[in-house]
């Protein structure tokens, strides 16, 4: 039984990996400091960053050799009860597995013909308009997906900082934009022409491109881009 608990919320502000995660990101914490965030807390005499140093120099800080060791040998560490271990073993189950799947390979956009086959199944048939950004890196390959807003058979809304804040968390450095027309007309409206161009110009501001703009309905698409308006 686990007891004696030594909290991270009660370390100092130099030992809290959790806090370290979120302020400075996952790469630059420790072996250890990861193991830490995993276990929660230590004993009353060493703190969960302590504990985990001394389970990797049980394995010559190999973590390969760190996910062979069973619930068993992990609970002969005082401070490590079961659930600890069990919680160990997962992590360490997980990262073999993630090393034993192909990455995903991301999608290089190199035409508006792609962004209609990649958007029409998601919004060409809707009864009503979705307003979609794809977000990219500078190979053009899609980072991201995300529906912007929604509205009914005529129009929708778009907050442009919302738009450029999952930009700038994704660090992408182009934006191609997407909606679908349920009317089956593939002309651009004003209301269409207005939200580009103010879209554009935050881009412009931000150093991220708006590389296209795509209506999409059932059978054909839109290109802003393909039209010259770009």
């Amino acid at each position: 039984m686990e007891q004696n608990n030594f909290p991270i919320t009660n370390w100092s502000e130099d030992d809290k990996p959790r806090e370290k995660l979120m302020l400075k990101g996952k790469s630059v914490l420790s072996d250890a400091e990861l193991i830490a965030i995993l276990i929660g807390s230590g004993s009353r005499n060493e703190s969960a960053v302590g504990l985990s140093k001394r389970i990797l120099g049980s394995v010559d800080n190999n973590l390969n050799a760190l996910g062979k060791l069973t619930i068993q040998q992990l609970m002969n560490f005082k401070g490590i009860g079961e659930a600890k271990a069990i919680s160990i073993i997962a992590a360490m189950e997980l990262g073999r597995r993630r090393r034993a799947e192909d990455a995903v390979e991301l999608k290089k956009i190199s035409s508006s013909k792609m962004i209609f086959e990649l958007m029409q199944p998601i919004i060409g048939e809707l009864p009503h308009e979705e307003f979609w950004v794809l977000y990219l890196n500078n190979s053009n390959k899609v980072l991201s997906k995300s529906q912007q807003g929604k509205g009914g058979i005529t129009g929708t809304i778009v907050d442009v900082r919302l738009v450029f804040k999952a930009a700038l968390e994704l660090g992408a450095t182009g934006l191609i934009l997407c909606h679908n027309h349920p009317s089956g007309t593939l002309i651009p409206s004003d209301a269409d022409k207005q939200i580009t161009k103010k879209i554009k110009e935050a881009g412009r501001n931000l150093d991220i491109n708006v590389l296209d703009h795509i209506i999409i309905t059932e059978n054909g698409y839109y290109s802003f881009n393909d039209d010259g308006i770009f």
